[in-house]
Parts: structure tokens; sequence; C-alpha cells
């Protein structure tokens, strides 16, 4: 369980802190939430702590493991053939585990296809709210500025 004053990531939302924890009665049913504040997307969020785990809630990365992070955008593009339907459920699928290194994998791939190939409406929007995750954790995690990290991955393409 969380505490407040913990900086987690909410997968397919960003990172955030943890502000408070409440009972409140939604539907019916007292629990407990998570009121998370996603200083990115200037929002409050709650969670129910109940499903922290199903909805893949974690720390954020330590500032320490970014540099190795970012190191996956120096990985070749490697087509694997996909049509973009697949390609989008398989991208989808590491946004939503919220690891770090799936969620920079993916920002890597659709960069560097973006070049190459272009990107499908759909897979655009993944690359746009991929690197909106992307950042929100990188902007926690280091304490660095929003303009700063983007333009650190704009370095990399």
């Amino acid at each position: 369980m969380f505490k407040c004053g913990d900086k987690i990531l909410y997968p397919m939302h960003g990172a955030g802190v943890v502000e408070n924890i409440e009972e409140k009665n939604v539907l019916g049913e007292n629990q407990q939430y998570y009121i998370v504040s996603l200083p990115t997307k200037n929002m409050k969020v709650m969670i129910p702590v109940c499903k922290s785990d199903s909805l893949h809630l974690r720390e954020i990365t330590d500032s320490k493991r970014i540099p190795d992070v970012f190191d996956t955008f120096t990985k070749d593009y490697i087509d694997r053939g996909l049509n973009w339907n697949k390609r989008y459920k398989m991208n989808l699928e590491k946004v939503k585990s919220g690891d770090i290194f799936e969620l920079a994998d993916v920002i890597n791939d659709l960069m560097q296809r973006d070049m190459m190939k272009g990107l499908s409406t759909g897979e655009r929007k993944m690359l746009n709210d991929s690197k909106h995750l992307f950042v929100s954790e990188v902007v926690l995690s280091t304490g660095k500025e929003k303009s700063e990290v983007e333009d650190l991955i704009r370095t990399y393409f």
C-alpha cells in the first residue's frame, strides 16, 4: 500500500503524487481511495486502493535508472511485418504494463517507424500519449522540467 507523499505511476494516465488516502462511498460501497495529483496533466484522480495491483500502480522509477531507460532510444527499429492493427495491440500491451522500459521501447519504435514510413492516426495518438506518460515519470523522478525532458527525447530522433 502506498502512503501520502509517494510518487507513483498510474499506467495510461501518468506519474503523480499520493496526496491523501480517503474512504469514500461510491455507488453505495465504502472503499479506500488514493487521491493522486498528476502534475503534468494538472489534475487529480481517485484510484481504488483495492485495485492498485490490477491497475499496475507502482512507485516511479529511481532517477539513477533513467539514463538506462534513455538508452532504449538508441536501439534500431525492427520491422516485424505486422499490420498497423497488430502493432497497435502489441504496443498497447507494453504501455499498459506500466514498465518504463517497455514504454520507451514503444516510443522508440513509433518514432523510428514514423521517420521511415509514417504512422496511422491511431499509432500517432499512441506515440503522443506514450511520450506524455514517459515525460511525466521522468519529470517526477529527476526533478527536471517538462520541456527539458521533451528536448532530451528529441535529441535521439
